[in-house]
């Protein structure tokens, strides 16, 4: 007779145990191979196969040895035989052609369509039990980061090379935005670069009414003024919407006096005003003065995604972003109040942010669709000379003995925690695994 702790003991095994584990040491081989198949054959595993992320079985290309006839084909694992039914895997003939199920229980025989018992390993009681306690353990945390006690003893090596990863694997998820857009404009670069380098502009709070300020106001009609800084001013101020509103100085007037005429010429449509959002912010930081600071950055610079493409070190970018909105700025934060003089300019900090959003997952897309490696280069090298960012997250891995000396680091380990650390990604983390593996 079994003992009754023994089978509650089971019981929470089962509960708790999950698919993604399952896979996870079927990949790596992580378990006590079973040397027979539920119906007492025996087996052996060659080849675990590719892991499939997609719809479909589980592993494809899968080898194994049933008695002595090699077999090759797909694998599907499930925590219990009976979830194939669960899953609706009978209804889908993609699973009618697997040669193995893996599963932690087999509580039910699964025959294909054709009446023949698919061939079964069950994985109870072959699976490691420390470390399945050590993933449990990353499970139950209630850490955003699960295993911030243990990751200063994680080796320095390998760290490196996960922090290279990840941010690759950063860059190529801000790659397809940018791909899809520069297909939607043409595969216009400048105008891509200004849409978004706009966006950017705005920061976390005004991102959307900046972008579609850019996208209500193409860089071409911009071009066609770009030697006359007012009505570059106009084209921006008017097309956010914010002339709208009723105010006696001179320089408002004399904006919305060249806009009304531009308006006509392109047949412009300003966005919502109402978008825009001033409350809870530095005066320095209000959408006002950040649309003259990007006019004063489109007046100066002229092709601008080409002239970046000529930089090869990041300090000398520094000069091509040197902007300050027009002098009626200087004492003024919105239109019509007055303010203590004091002239504004794009600050470093301003600059880096918009270097790291911007400029370098351009550069770096430039460099893949190109096929040239050297801006694929030049896009890492600009993050290892930019000061890593200072934000919660961030702090956060300070305390952990993570190095956030570069914006190279700190935006792998944004990546590290959004993608991975919050989903409890501990499997695919090569930081986990080293953990979970000791």
């Amino acid at each position: 007779m079994v003992a009754p702790f023994f089978l509650v003991l089971l019981f929470q095994i089962i509960k708790t145990m999950t698919e993604e584990f399952l896979h996870y040491i079927w990949k790596f081989k992580l378990y006590q191979l079973p040397t027979n198949l539920v119906s007492g054959e025996s087996i052996s595993i060659l080849d675990p196969g590719q892991h499939n992320t997609n719809a479909g079985p589980d592993f494809f290309n899968s080898r194994i040895k049933i008695e002595n006839t090699v077999w090759a084909g797909n694998v599907e694992i499930h925590i219990k035989s009976s979830d194939w039914f669960a899953h609706k895997h009978q209804e889908d003939k993609a699973y009618d052609n697997i040669i193995l199920h893996v599963v932690f229980e087999n509580d039910k025989d699964i025959k294909r369509q054709n009446g023949e018992t698919i061939p079964v390993i069950e994985m109870k009681g072959k699976i490691n039990e420390a470390l399945y306690d050590r993933y449990e353990a990353f499970m139950r945390s209630k850490n955003e980061v699960a295993c911030n006690l243990l990751i200063q003893g994680v080796d320095r090596f390998l760290i490196n090379n996960w922090v290279d990863r990840l941010l690759v694997e950063r860059l190529e998820i801000k790659a397809t935005e940018i791909k899809e857009r520069l297909a939607f404009n043409g595969n216009n670069w400048e105008q891509t670069f200004y849409e978004l380098l706009a966006r950017n502009f705005g920061f976390k709070t005004n991102a959307v009414a900046f972008e579609l300020l850019s996208q209500s106001l193409p860089l071409l009609y911009l071009g066609k003024h770009k030697n006359n800084k007012l009505q570059i001013d106009a084209l921006l101020f008017g097309q956010s919407g914010l002339l709208s509103t009723k105010c006696d100085d001179k320089y408002f007037l004399e904006l919305k006096k060249e806009y009304e005429f531009l308006q006509r010429k392109f047949s412009l449509i300003p966005i919502d005003p109402h978008l825009w959002r001033f409350m809870r912010m530095r005066p320095s930081n209000f959408p006002t003065i950040r649309i003259a600071e990007f006019a004063d950055l489109i007046f100066k610079s002229s092709h601008l995604f080409s002239k970046i493409l000529e930089v090869e070190k990041f300090p000398d970018l520094l000069p091509l972003f040197d902007v300050s909105p027009s002098e009626y700025w200087y004492d003024h934060y919105t239109f019509g109040k007055t303010s203590v003089k004091r002239k504004k300019k794009l600050g470093k900090n301003a600059i880096y942010l918009i270097a790291i959003n911007t400029i370098v997952p351009f550069v770096f897309v430039y460099g893949r669709l190109k096929n040239e490696q050297k801006y694929i280069d030049r896009a890492l090298k600009f993050l290892d000379q930019i000061p890593g960012e200072s934000n919660t997250i961030i702090k956060k891995w300070e305390e952990m003995g993570m190095n956030t000396h570069t914006a190279f680091n700190t935006q792998a380990l944004i990546q590290l925690k959004n993608n991975y650390c919050i989903k409890k990604r501990c499997l695919q983390c090569s930081i986990g695994n080293a953990l979970l593996n000791r």
